[in-house]
């Protein structure tokens, strides 16, 4: 009975939130089982262009570590409870916009792939939870979060204090630094440039989608 809850509530999920976070979870079980190693997924772009291993292009999004926190903490923040950004994201902002949120994980996932090569950034799935969450958070500047139990403070600050959490916890910042650039930049092309004088929105979908 349990089982069939779980099942039923994962399929309440929506579809893009729901795929993510299955490809993410299994990808994860995988390397822990000894089926993959991570040395299969990360970004590597001589082996991307010149052994066409393209498969890395989506693989060093879905690989969080081995199970432990740190996996557990970036899955807070994609799969529900207790913080639901990338499913409250899907179902508000892009409510009936499925093709909409998927450009908008592709456009993420290409500019980040282009700025980590700058960085020599290997795993990008933070990168774009971070960004994830960063979009849901300009889109919802009135909403107060509750961090941990600890502090309580405006939507937009959600970022910036999951940066100083990585921080603590003694984790390079750059990825969430990379989170938060794309995010604005996607933010900035799809939410403000539009509403500016002589404005006009860039980020089309593609027909395909």
């Amino acid at each position: 009975m349990a089982w069939q809850g779980l099942m039923a509530e994962f399929l309440q999920v929506p579809a893009v939130t729901r795929a993510y976070t299955a490809a993410c979870v299994l990808t994860t079980a995988a390397v822990q089982l000894e089926l993959l190693s991570p040395f299969q997924l990360y970004f590597n772009p001589h082996l991307v262009f010149r052994k066409f291993q393209v498969w890395r292009l989506v693989t060093n999004f879905l690989f969080f570590g081995p199970l432990g926190f740190s996996f557990f903490f970036n899955m807070l923040f994609v799969y529900p409870a207790p913080f639901r950004y990338c499913r409250m994201l899907e179902e508000g902002s892009f409510r009936g916009r499925t093709a909409d949120f998927v450009f908008m994980f592709l456009f993420g996932g290409v500019l980040m792939t282009l700025l980590g090569l700058l960085g020599s950034l290997f795993f990008l799935g933070q990168a774009l939870t971070v960004m994830l969450v960063y979009v849901w958070s300009r889109r919802n500047p009135q909403v107060r979060v509750n961090f941990f139990g600890l502090l309580t403070f405006q939507a937009p600050f959600l970022p910036w204090a999951l940066m100083g959490f990585s921080l603590l916890l003694g984790n390079s910042i750059l990825v969430d630094l990379l989170g938060i650039a794309v995010g604005h930049i996607y933010y900035f092309l799809e939410d403000v440039l539009p509403n500016q004088p002589g404005g006009k929105r860039l980020l089309l979908t593609p027909s395909f989608l």
